[in-house]
């Protein structure tokens, strides 16, 4: 077999194409709600890296889904799910936040989970935030100059945010991916999830979050495989397939080392 790697700059986010025996194959990860082909939305790896750590911190604070709609469409519209080093005046990070208006330092703006827990605070402290319409919530917590830009992004918001919390069983996947060596997943999954317990039974919700975590962050976790109630997904085939074998309980794996799926 015949792998090349080829790095392309593509609107600021670095991608990596793979060629196999002539064919292109470009990293993406999609979300799509069962059963309806409208809500299919795809992002690089690196989009959805940062979108699972978002709605993870979300999770760890207890705040439903809503929250997480927010705070997606927010980063989506203000850095497009980068953690940028810069920006208007000086504005950092994936929600484009100011350390001259409070938010915190460079240095803290630029660790996502700092920044979506910032994020998410203030948002709590909107009054009835858990009713406001999505771009009302983001446009009170940000005071942006364009505050109707948030909307564009609801749709897509609310599907990932609504994978990401487990309502939608599998609703994730992510293909041809370049995994990172094992990384240290159980202080990562306490720093966003609040637990390190992930394999095991679990409720098929939290089942499902945490599983759909595993696949969002896998290119930087270096997480080859994930199997949860009947069903798993590999690095290698860029999908979940039922798998009789996998039991209902969550199981992962990591890969031994650095390696572009193939």
């Amino acid at each position: 077999m015949v792998l090349v790697a080829v790095v392309v700059l593509a609107a600021g986010i670095v991608v990596v194409v793979a060629y196999t025996r002539g064919e292109i194959r470009t990293p993406g990860c999609t979300v799509a709600q069962p059963g309806d082909k409208a809500s299919s939305y795809t992002f690089t790896p690196e989009q959805m890296n940062n979108a699972a750590t978002i709605s993870a911190v979300g999770t760890k604070l207890g705040l439903p889904a809503h929250a997480a709609t927010v705070a997606l469409a927010t980063a989506l519209q203000e850095s497009k799910l980068r953690n940028l080093p810069g920006g208007d005046r000086d504005s950092v990070g994936l929600f484009q936040q100011r350390p001259s208006q409070g938010w915190g330092t460079v240095a803290q703006l630029r660790d996502p989970v700092y920044a979506a827990t910032e994020f998410y605070e203030k948002l709590q402290k909107l009054p009835n935030w858990e009713t406001l319409p999505i771009t009302e919530a983001a446009q009170a917590v940000q005071r942006s100059g364009a505050p109707d830009a948030y909307s564009q992004w609801e749709s897509q918001s609310r599907t990932m945010a609504a994978a990401f919390n487990g309502q939608f069983p599998a609703a994730l996947t992510c293909r041809n991916l370049t995994l990172a060596a094992p990384a240290n997943l159980a202080g990562t999954a306490t720093a966003e999830l609040g637990t390190s317990s992930l394999s095991g039974p679990h409720p098929a919700a939290q089942g499902w979050t945490y599983a759909t975590w595993l696949v969002g962050r896998a290119e930087a976790l270096g997480v080859d495989k994930v199997s949860f109630a009947g069903r798993t997904w590999t690095a290698e085939s860029g999908a979940w397939a039922d798998d009789s074998a996998a039991g209902q309980d969550l199981a992962l794996h990591q890969t031994a080392a650095a390696q572009v799926s193939e």
